[in-house]
């Protein structure tokens, strides 16, 4: 079954470090999965400059299975010692007339891969967008996640168990869970001796173990103690709040196809742990305010 593709853009990035600008150049995109499964052949790109969201940009309506856009737009106020925070989302869009436009990929690409002077044209792989499947990512800044000081953010154990740092949040008035995966920490490659290449899986279950949603992180390559500062919000009304329980399960990605679990924490009804339970009860009564909780994985 070869890999479904979801698109690829020619993108060339022109970071000025002096006047904190990127320009972001559209060449074209390949890739685009059959005209029967996307039910378009007018394509557009979204981009937005994560995680601020307020400069956004589109590029014009092209037609055909390999579109050429050839647009730059202009993002500012990018500071370089910041450049760490920053990522821009690209969404292709299928674009019909009198139909809403569909999403037929997305990725969002961490400005850390930057050269800080110069241009670099990259590939940039489309994949799946997860906020169809009811949960939206967003990644927020250091300042939305708990500041690194506070007590509650130290890690418990200095030992080399895996952990994770997890941030939960519920607002009972939109009926919404924040739960942002903030960092790991010892994370270890089982069958090799490197670094392993990590992302979280987040799976929401109602009472009866059935999945409600599922989303993941992107991947962090290289690294024992990743940061992902990635948040995802589910819908969870408040009736529902202790029926549901909250899986997150860090994988190392070895290959293509080959992956295996670090280890994994449940959070809710059907909790892992003292600790974990502990968080959730936390969350619940904390008026809408973020509580950070680093929690030991439990292996696979």
């Amino acid at each position: 079954e070869p890999v479904a593709k979801y698109g690829t853009l020619d993108v060339t990035f022109d970071y000025d470090s002096q006047e904190q600008k990127l320009l972001v150049t559209v060449t074209a995109v390949t890739d685009i999965p059959t005209y029967s499964r996307t039910g378009g052949s007018s394509w557009q790109v979204h981009l937005v400059l994560l995680p601020i969201k307020k400069q956004r940009a589109k590029t014009s309506i092209q037609r055909g299975p390999c579109p050429v856009f050839t647009e730059t737009f202009k993002f500012n106020h990018v500071e370089s010692e910041m450049i760490g925070n920053y990522a821009v989302r690209f969404r292709l869009y299928s674009v019909r007339r009198m139909k809403k436009e569909r999403i037929v990929g997305e990725k969002i690409f961490y400005l850390t891969k930057l050269n800080l002077q110069g241009k670099m044209s990259v590939p940039v792989m489309l994949e799946p967008s997860y906020s169809l499947s009811g949960c939206d990512s967003q990644m927020s800044m250091s300042e939305v996640s708990c500041s690194e000081s506070t007590s509650s953010c130290q890690s418990v154990v200095h030992g080399s168990a895996p952990e994770i740092l997890i941030g939960l949040l519920y607002n009972a008035t939109t009926g919404r869970l924040s739960a942002e995966v903030i960092k790991g920490s010892h994370f270890k490659n089982l069958a090799a001796n490197r670094p392993p290449n990590t992302y979280v899986k987040l799976t929401l279950l109602n009472s009866m173990g059935q999945e409600m949603s599922k989303c993941k992180t992107s991947i962090r390559r290289g690294q024992p103690n990743p940061v992902y500062k990635e948040t995802f919000v589910f819908q969870v009304a408040l009736f529902q709040l202790s029926d549901v329980t909250l899986i997150l399960s860090v994988y190392n990605k070895r290959s293509m196809k080959r992956k295996e679990m670090i280890g994994w924490i449940s959070l809710g009804l059907n909790s892992s742990g003292e600790d974990e339970l502990n968080h959730w009860t936390e969350m619940k009564e904390s008026k809408g305010q973020q509580v950070c909780r680093w929690h030991t994985l439990l292996e696979s």
